[in-house]
């Protein structure tokens, strides 16, 4: 069990970097696309991105939690 916890908390760690490198990419697309394409979206709503790896990262922990618990029994 300790193997799962440790294993979902790493890749929580990992949706979390690549969640960083994926919205801040389409930040800076959405800011080019808005000054010379002319995007009519604000460049902010490149953050939506992140809500499903927030979700997946938070599954992540919930599940780390709950097997780290269960090895301590």
């Amino acid at each position: 069990m300790k193997k799962a916890a440790m294993m979902f908390a790493v890749i929580a760690v990992l949706l979390s970097d690549i969640m960083c490198a994926f919205v801040a990419f389409a930040y800076r697309d959405m800011l080019c696309g808005i000054e010379h394409m002319g995007y009519s979206a604000p460049a902010g709503a490149a953050f939506l991105y992140a809500i499903p790896f927030v979700i997946g990262i938070i599954a992540c922990v919930v599940m780390a939690v709950i097997f780290y618990m269960k090895s301590k029994k």
